[in-house]
């Protein structure tokens, strides 16, 4: 059976259509509205409030808290300084992801992981002869995403601090309605945005708070719908989406590595030990063989292709998450993972697991479409990532 989240009693009597999503056990809102669009554009034009608290979170404290949070995953945390956050994947023995997530600094010995897949195990495998304690918060901790460029007015006139020193991936404390919470400037959406970590039982009193205060601000509700056209614009990755994670693969090609991810930022080869750190070493001398790229379909031959049918350019109303071969040269070179019309860049976008070769940006690539029924292969080039970045939001 579904479970429902702590601002369940705010956000049920919201959702319009009844369309819920599964998301880690919890029944999420695809979206509030009979269409997403609006929650869509509140993302970039003003503010969208959702609901996170199905994310996997995971308390790690003691002496060797950093120590072992250092040995699993692939950035450098003994490095990372209190109040702060970082993103990071990591991964099994083979150098392939398991999973990736950001690592929360609450003070020298006291740390939060949060991630998608269930990983209390794992930490504790990899805690053996440490002094460390690990505790799955994942019910206890309640969690909302405030993103948009109105974001930081919002939270400013609904809590008792000021932020415009918190930096990106900066980490505070502060009272909200009256609660104890935690604000992190972090989010899924490639904008200006910051997530607020309450306990379970203070919830809603948040929420109230951040509604009462974003009236003036055009504030909404939003969704998974317009979540995903938003991550789509940050090209950020979705696990079992655009990569399977290493515990789920069936075959060895399933899986990639942080290199084949475009991750190879977030991997810290001069570490002393990571799990995977030989593995992937052994990948940075051989380079990887594929990689995920941006893609952008053209505009005009995508019309060609409908017009050939007597019919206009018919777009998908949602992401869609299934994947499509991609060619070149007459033959297939990789497939993409996520795709979807771009309502601010007007574009059609897609990221996409190319072979080494295609993925350099400017090749041009075909990308298999639908039309009428028939498959046919629209011209696309490889772009940079992120589609979508404004200053706002690291400013």
């Amino acid at each position: 059976m579904l479970r429902t989240t702590p601002f369940h009693a705010r956000t049920a009597p919201l959702v319009q259509g009844w369309a819920y999503r599964r998301w880690a056990g919890y029944a999420v809102a695809s979206a509030y509205e009979l269409s997403h669009e609006r929650e869509y554009h509140a993302i970039r034009a003003s503010a969208a409030l959702f609901d996170i608290s199905p994310l996997r979170k995971y308390e790690v404290r003691g002496r060797d808290a950093a120590r072992l949070l250092d040995r699993v995953v692939t950035r450098d945390v003994r490095a990372l300084p209190p109040a702060r956050v970082l993103y990071t994947p990591w991964c099994d023995g083979a150098g392939q992801v398991l999973d990736d997530g950001t690592i929360a600094r609450r003070d020298e010995t006291v740390f939060r992981m949060t991630c998608s897949e269930p990983n209390l195990r794992w930490l504790g495998e990899n805690a053996r002869g440490l002094e460390v304690e690990i505790e799955d918060v994942s019910e206890r901790l309640a969690a909302l995403a405030l993103q948009g460029p109105a974001s930081r007015a919002i939270l400013e006139a609904a809590c008792d601090a000021s932020l415009g020193a918190l930096g990106y991936f900066g980490l505070g404390r502060a009272r909200l309605g009256g609660v104890g919470v935690e604000i992190s400037r972090t989010g899924y959406t490639g904008d200006l945005g910051y997530e607020i970590w309450v306990e379970a039982e203070s919830a809603l009193a948040v929420w109230d708070a951040l509604v009462d205060a974003g009236r003036a601000h055009a504030l909404v509700p939003a969704g998974l719908l317009a979540l995903d056209l938003a991550r789509l614009e940050a090209g950020l990755l979705l696990i079992d989406v655009d990569y399977v994670p290493a515990r789920k693969a069936l075959v060895p090609g399933q899986a990639s590595s942080p290199f084949e991810l475009g991750l190879g930022w977030a991997v810290k080869l001069e570490k002393d030990f990571f799990v995977g750190k030989r593995a992937l070493e052994a990948e940075v001398r051989r380079d990887p063989s594929s990689r995920l790229a941006g893609l952008e379909l053209e505009w005009e031959p995508l019309e060609r292709l409908w017009s050939a049918r007597g019919l206009a350019v018919r777009l998908p109303a949602t992401v869609e998450r299934t994947s499509v071969p991609v060619y070149a040269g007459g033959r297939q070179v990789g497939y993409a993972t996520t795709h979807g019309w771009s309502p601010l860049l007007k574009r059609y976008l897609a990221l996409a697991h190319l072979a080494a070769r295609w993925a350099e940006p400017g090749t041009r690539v075909e990308m298999e479409v639908t039309v009428e029924h028939r498959r046919e292969r629209c011209p696309a080039r490889v772009v940079k990532k992120p589609f979508y970045d404004p200053p706002r939001k690291r400013a």
